[in-house]
């Protein structure tokens, strides 16, 4: 050990009892005239951030820990003391300690609390920040929540059509409403909406409501009955002409009336309507694309021998919306369009593996069935449809000849039956040139999968619509003479 190391643990010692057991004079008096001297505070190497100092590490004599005071200290006590070489510095093992820098562990402790502070700073800095923001929503809200929501004072304007989708909610109606120029503003007609229990039997649809109309004003007449346009019914075996009955004379509305009745909007004088003539001229059009035939109907339409009729049976039955403010040509492409979506949803494009036929095919027999059968029937007439064709014996459906009679009945007379048209199955084999009507589902299933059975002949033999199926002639002529006697095939002519 070398006499500048004994001095220094001399010293060390020294320094540390006094620190320890009395007071140091010295600092005493520097404390009393204003000026703290430093006191050495024996190294905490345990609390080492860099994992600690072995005191051996640098010199292979050392016997005790080399002692760094704080650097006032340390001047004091080797003031007169010749500064010592710089040795040369090793390689630290790993997992060494290494002795931290002279007077560095209060300024990595000052440093520390600079940090800290400088952290807490920012995070109180933040905190107010998100105060700020918090307080400046919750002051809007409550703001809002008194501002009255824009709104129109009227008079309101002319009647303009909106869409109710399946599904809306009252925020996606009142959006709609508000982007249609109808109401001010969605929330003016949201508050309406809520406060009208009326808004809870809304059907998805078409609605006639008058632009700048007050919020409370567009609720009521989204409400009221009446308001909903552009929806017909189409019953289940309609044509698309008028028929009238033979023996009273009544008009069986067809779907063009139908259709040029959903399509009024407003009232006089902007009072508008698509009429029965326009839907016929548009319905007979050669561009079957701007019509919505689907493509599988496609050919067979073209060749249909009357124009006037080519859509028949590709309207379907049941409840359909419409926009009213389109022209006839619109509306039909719209009609013809979703319900071919609606046939193809049966499984029609794939039943000519079970019937043989071709989806328009399957139709025209649908088309048929529902104008001849109960709908417990409905599949044993299909079979006989079926068997029929596949022997190419003629049909012989009444319901053909009417078809294309300004006046009609259950039963026909034999002028009637003895008519060719592309329609009267009496008069040629085969399926009618186009469907004879708008077919159930129903119909449409039963003919996409006919009941399996041998039966060629079917009639109905009273007025309650009991059907007797037989695949012999002379049983089937036995029927007749029943279906006579109850008066159901009686002629009105």
């Amino acid at each position: 050990m070398t006499d500048r190391w004994a001095q220094a643990e001399a010293r060390f010692r020294q320094r540390e009892a006094e620190r320890r057991y009395r007071r140091d004079d010295q600092a005493w008096e520097r404390s009393r005239r204003g000026r703290a001297a430093p006191v050495a505070e024996e190294p905490d190497w345990d609390d080492d951030p860099e994992g600690g100092w072995d005191p051996l590490e640098d010199d292979d004599t050392a016997v005790i820990p080399r002692y760094v005071d704080d650097e006032d200290d340390f001047d004091d006590d080797f003031d007169d003391e010749p500064e010592p070489e710089p040795r040369p510095r090793t390689r630290r093992r790993a997992g060494a300690r290494t002795a931290p820098p002279r007077g560095g562990r209060a300024a990595a402790r000052k440093a520390a609390r600079k940090q800290e502070g400088g952290r807490r700073k920012l995070i109180w800095v933040a905190a107010g920040v998100l105060l700020v923001l918090v307080l400046g929503a919750g002051v809007y809200k409550l703001v809002n929540r008194y501002t009255p929501a824009e709104d129109f004072a009227g008079p309101a304007g002319a009647p303009v059509v909106v869409q109710v989708k399946n599904g809306d909610t009252a925020t996606e109606i009142a959006s709609t409403m508000a982007d249609a120029g109808i109401v001010a503003s969605s929330a003016a007609f949201y508050e309406a909406a809520v406060q009208d229990e009326g808004m809870n039997a809304v059907q998805p649809g078409y609605y006639a409501i008058p632009v700048h109309s007050p919020a409370a004003d567009a609720v009521a007449a989204l409400v009221a009955p009446g308001s909903r346009v552009g929806n017909v019914v189409v019953s289940e075996g309609r044509q698309l002409h008028d028929q009238h009955d033979v023996n009273t004379g009544a008009r069986k509305e067809g779907i063009y009336t139908k259709i040029a009745a959903a399509s009024c909007v407003g009232a006089e004088p902007e009072h508008r309507c698509v009429t029965y003539e326009q839907l016929e001229q548009a319905g007979a059009g050669t561009d079957l694309a701007a019509l919505g035939v689907p493509e599988w109907a496609v050919d067979a339409v073209r060749q249909v021998p009357d124009r006037a009729r080519q859509l028949e049976g590709l309207i379907a039955a049941g409840s359909l919306d419409f926009d009213p403010s389109g022209s006839a040509q619109d509306i039909l492409r719209q009609l013809v369009g979703e319900s071919a979506r609606s046939y193809e949803s049966t499984g029609l494009l794939e039943s000519g593996r079970i019937n043989g036929l071709s989806p328009y095919e399957t139709l025209i027999g649908a088309s048929l069935v529902e104008r001849e059968a109960l709908p417990q029937d409905m599949s044993k007439v299909a079979r006989v449809i079926v068997n029929r064709l596949d022997i190419d014996q003629p049909l012989q459906f009444d319901s053909t000849v009417n078809y294309a009679l300004d006046k009609t009945e259950v039963a026909t007379t034999d002028a009637d039956r003895g008519q060719t048209t592309p329609w009267n199955t009496y008069a040629m084999p085969g399926l009618p040139a186009t469907p004879i009507s708008s077919p159930s589902i129903a119909a449409l299933e039963a003919m996409e999968e006919p009941e399996p059975g041998t039966w060629l002949y079917f009639v109905t033999v009273d007025k309650q619509g009991t059907t007797l199926f037989t695949e012999s002639y002379s049983e089937h002529l036995a029927n007749i003479e029943l279906a006579m006697e109850s008066g159901i095939l009686d002629s009105g002519r």
